[in-house]
């Protein structure tokens, strides 16, 4: 299991275009993943689960992966995260 936190940096947060960048990056993956805020945890490849923890900007968010490629997969959603889901 690999996990890492990560700050939401852009002000919208992870309303629906940002949030299905975000699925379809997390389901490049074949790991299980996570999104995690405060005391709610929902799969990282549903997009309704990851809209339903209503994420807006400044939140810190952890981000969790079990599976073959686990680390590669955090990472890779971390730094989309921090890139403010700008292409």
């Amino acid at each position: 299991m690999y996990v890492k936190d990560v700050l939401v940096q852009n002000q919208v947060g992870l309303h629906a275009r940002p949030a299905t960048f975000f699925i379809q990056k997390a389901n490049e993956y074949k790991s299980s993943l996570w999104v995690e805020r405060e005391d709610r945890r929902v799969n990282a490849k549903s997009l309704l689960g990851v809209l339903s923890l209503g994420i807006v900007g400044g939140t810190t968010i952890r981000i969790i992966a079990d599976g073959a490629d686990e680390e590669d997969a955090v990472e890779a959603l971390v730094a989309l995260v921090q890139s403010g889901f700008t292409e």
